[in-house]
């Protein structure tokens, strides 16, 4: 029998070019949680199946989980997502720590799922969460994250948008207003995820299985109608239910000084499908027909450490797949070109004799932080730039007799073919030659 050279289904090889890529945006990544405080944090590929069904719930569990009876007779499974790590990492230590705790990670995932555009079996995930923030500035800062982000690539307000809601909101609606027991509601709940997916007749039909007064329904679908805060606003104050909403409202106004109320959209049909969200949730929506799909998502939670016998702990975070934001990313043109090696200086030599000294030069410019390929072996100029121009290298050094006897080489820069002879004291100067910034 032969092997398959193509890597198991829903999971991606990354080749050199795609491994460019990813790294780019991972570095985004990392920079937009750094530049907001955030620390990276990262846990095992492994974890306990009954850290996922206490936290996750039972379709997880059954339906999308690479689950295994290891060695020692525990029930283990590959981590479908990163949250229930973070909350059993918090629970260690979240005492030790001044609050608000800001945590990053972009773990790898897997889920058994049918693979789709924008869904896979094996991803990665920049996950980010703040433990302990004061209510409503938590979720300010996780928006301007997620946001800036997707600035950081060059999107606007004109590539995507936040869809905003409060489970708190949603939760005096449905208790209050509609006067629905717990099983209703988690029905309900489930109508509102679809209900921009399905059509108005189909929508109609789920609503009358759950609630059968009209009076009832003509209340939810004027809620479902919903399209502005003010909306919202109004509609709570007319139905006696403002006070169960205060802290959206007053979340709500902080949005126009942090800069967000321009991608902002409140969204009655937001509720995210996890029950441990308890009070703001959102999704970020890429606003192209060609795309027009959620790209991250995540929300406030406040019941996550009890899992583990822990005093509540407020949290913030979100969740957002590297493989719907590059779906993002090039769907807006957003992404630069990586066919080509990152490489700063191509050594070659001209004589075999030479070879100690072009590996001398070599390690002496990586000292400097100069990335450097060494050319093997003898070869003519001709050969050797055109080797650097398919590997896209910035710059190309020859060494000869007499480089070696002046102590001097001569960089010839592979843009614009201007040159540049330095010593083995002026690499500084090389460097502002090639405009260098490794960071």
């Amino acid at each position: 029998m032969s092997l398959s050279k193509l890597p198991y289904k829903g999971t991606r090889d990354f080749f050199p070019t795609e491994m460019r890529k990813r790294d780019f945006i991972f570095n985004r990544m990392k920079k937009i949680a750094e530049l907001h405080g955030y620390e990276a944090y990262d846990g095992p590929m492994v974890e306990e199946v009954e850290l996922y069904l206490a936290k996750s719930g039972e379709e997880l569990i059954n339906e999308q989980i690479y689950s295994f009876i290891d060695r020692g007779e525990r029930k283990v499974a590959i981590r479908p997502e990163m949250t229930p790590t973070l909350a059993r990492m918090v629970a260690q230590v979240h005492r030790e720590f001044p609050k608000p705790l800001r945590w990053y990670a972009i773990p790898n995932l897997m889920r058994y799922e049918k693979p789709q555009k924008g869904r896979l079996r094996e991803h990665w995930q920049f996950n980010c969460d703040i433990f302990g923030a004061p209510e409503g500035l938590g979720e300010i800062e996780i928006l301007q994250v997620a946001s800036g982000l997707l600035k950081s690539f060059g999107a606007t307000e004109e590539h995507f948008e936040i869809l905003l809601n409060d489970r708190r909101v949603v939760d005096a609606v449905f208790k209050q207003l509609l006067r629905l027991n717990d099983e209703q509601s988690h029905k309900l709940y489930k109508v509102i995820d679809r209900a921009k997916k399905v059509s108005q007749e189909a929508l109609d039909k789920m609503i009358s299985e759950i609630i059968s007064l009209d009076s009832v329904k003509a209340h939810f679908k004027e809620y479902l109608a919903l399209t502005t805060i003010s909306q919202l606003k109004d509609f709570l104050a007319r139905h006696g239910l403002k006070d169960a909403a205060s802290g959206f409202l007053v979340f709500a106004e902080k949005l126009a000084p942090a800069g967000l109320s321009r991608c902002v959209v409140y969204d009655p049909t937001i509720v995210r499908g996890l029950d441990y969200y308890t009070g703001v949730v959102f999704e970020i929506f890429d606003k192209s027909p060609e795309n027009r799909r959620a790209i991250c998502g995540g929300g406030a939670y406040g019941n996550l450490l009890q899992i583990f016998n822990e005093p509540a702990l407020g949290g913030v975070g979100f969740g957002l797949g590297d493989v719907t934001l590059t779906d993002f990313l090039e769907t807006h043109k957003l992404l630069p070109e990586f066919k080509s090696q990152n490489c700063d200086v191509l050594i070659s030599y001209l004589e075999e004799s030479l070879e100690p000294q072009a590996f001398e030069l070599a390690q002496k410019l990586r000292a400097q932080d100069i990335k450097t390929e060494l050319y093997f072996g003898e070869a003519k100029p001709k050969k050797v730039f055109q080797y650097a121009e398919k590997k896209g290298h910035k710059s190309v050094t020859i060494i000869g007799s007499d480089e070696i006897k002046n102590g001097s080489f001569e960089f010839k820069r592979m843009r614009d073919q201007e040159k540049a002879v330095v010593t083995s004291h002026q690499f500084s100067e090389l460097k502002e030659f090639l405009e260098l910034n490794h960071g």
